[in-house]
């Protein structure tokens, strides 16, 4: 799994990665009154989407600033801390673990929006693919280069941190 960033550090205070704000809305609640968990990773996919298409990607590889335009997820782990029990403002934090030839591993929280309870944490292994053969492909540098500012080495990203 993704190595967390220190437990004894205020969450809000990590310098490594980005937080990004997502909504959670009534219908994403179970009939128990809880966030599905189906939910915590879309909430997570919500909070990588809007980071990248911040720093000029996109779905069309025509209008994407860059040529790594086919992403796909590898692998992902979760786990549960405490239920999301009504609609708001979460923060998403994540940050990049590592980045490797065609690949890169992100670590993630999902926090309360005043980051004082953690919801949930995991890891997510996301791969850059070649769109004519959908094959493993390197990572571009200008991806590579944004990637690694989300390292413990690379500079604060923060967007929505409050």
């Amino acid at each position: 799994m993704a190595s967390v960033p220190n437990h004894s550090e205020p969450v809000d205070r990590l310098s490594t990665g980005t937080t990004q704000l997502v909504e959670v809305h009534f219908e994403d609640l179970d009939p128990t009154g809880m966030l599905h968990n189906s939910r915590y990773l879309l909430m997570l996919e919500r909070a990588v989407t809007a980071f990248w298409l911040s720093q000029g990607w996109h779905y069309d590889p025509a209008r994407s600033a860059f040529a790594d335009s086919v992403q796909v997820v590898r692998s992902q782990t979760i786990t549960y801390h405490q239920p999301i029990v009504e609609p708001g403002r979460y923060a998403v934090r994540f940050w990049v673990d590592r980045v490797g030839n065609s690949s890169y591993t992100y670590g993630y929280r999902i926090l309360s929006p005043e980051h004082s309870s953690l919801h949930a944490e995991g890891s997510r292994v996301q791969v850059n693919l070649d769109s004519a053969t959908l094959t493993p492909k390197p990572l571009s540098e200008a991806l590579r280069k944004i990637a690694t500012q989300l390292t413990d080495d690379g500079a604060d990203q923060s967007a929505a941190a409050s």
